[in-house]
């Protein structure tokens, strides 16, 4: 092994986790693939005949508002039926645990589908929004939103197969906005492309990296920009990164260390309790 190639020595990455006082996780698409969570990205990844990146735009939303409220109702509903697996379980029972001791542990995540929410993940920064929030696009005012079907109209559309019709729904039955007296119209509270991430959001996560001292990327692929640089970011300040991803990835040389492989298998054992652990 050259000496820059990232190492795979679980026993050295334990001994830096075991000491570690605020411990950030970068996560990705590649920690809910196992939860059977579908992506739209790459070969096969579409809905009807078009990708995410067809839909998940602004222009795409003020073009035609019913077909996007159909492929985001489709993806909800898709969502309420699938579970965190042992990845999320595996990051969410590690901050449970560091927090009694005094650490802190803070997932940052691109993923909009709330599974580490569900795992029981308290510190969450989701930087790309959620499947399960809403935007008014007239009075800007965000809301949880869980309702199955959102909206009457949407119930029973939304079927990904090509051969699906548009649904056509007039906008004036697509999801409205409840605050007093609004009743515009809602979009999903997520980041399309083209879109800027909340600043505050952006504020809190360069906070989190400045004071991390072990830096933990979870399937993703480093290639999705700004996150893309968090860990880089990381890195160059001389803290560990662990890269816990199917493949290396762009960045990968960059690490102090890289675990192939699933993350629902790769990810438990690393953040089990280390026997040096207090546990009160």
């Amino acid at each position: 092994l050259r000496f820059s190639s990232p190492h795979i020595d679980m026993a050295d990455f334990r001994e830096v986790f075991a000491k570690a006082k605020h411990i950030a996780i970068i996560t990705g698409a590649g920690v809910s693939a196992e939860s059977g969570v579908p992506t739209f990205r790459g070969a096969g990844g579409f809905w009807r005949k078009w990708q995410a990146q067809e839909l998940a735009t602004p222009e795409a939303f003020a073009r035609n508002p019913s077909r996007v409220w159909e492929f985001y109702h489709y993806r909800r509903e898709v969502m309420l039926s699938k579970h965190p697996n042992p990845a999320h379980i595996a990051i969410a029972e590690c901050e449970k645990r560091l927090s009694k001791q005094g650490r802190s542990v803070v997932v940052i995540t691109q993923n909009i589908d709330e599974l580490h929410r569900k795992a029981g993940t308290k510190h969450l920064l989701e930087i790309h929004g959620s499947l399960f929030k809403t935007r008014c696009t007239n009075c800007g005012n965000v809301a949880a939103n869980y309702k199955s079907p959102i909206c009457p109209a949407l119930a029973g559309k939304g079927a990904p197969d090509p051969e699906t019709e548009d649904a056509t729904i007039p906008v004036e039955d697509l999801p409205q906005c409840e605050e007093e007296g609004c009743n515009g119209l809602l979009r999903p509270h997520v980041v399309w492309f083209g879109e800027t991430l909340d600043p505050d959001i952006l504020t809190a996560v360069e906070k989190e990296l400045e004071i991390c001292d072990l830096c933990l990327v979870v399937g993703t692929s480093s290639v999705v920009y700004p996150a893309a640089m968090f860990a880089p970011q990381v890195s160059a300040r001389g803290v560990p990164v662990a890269e816990f991803n199917m493949e290396a990835t762009p960045a990968t040389n960059r690490f102090r260390f890289h675990f192939p492989g699933p993350c629902g298998t790769t990810l438990p054992p690393a953040l089990a309790r280390h026997e040096t652990e207090i546990i009160s």
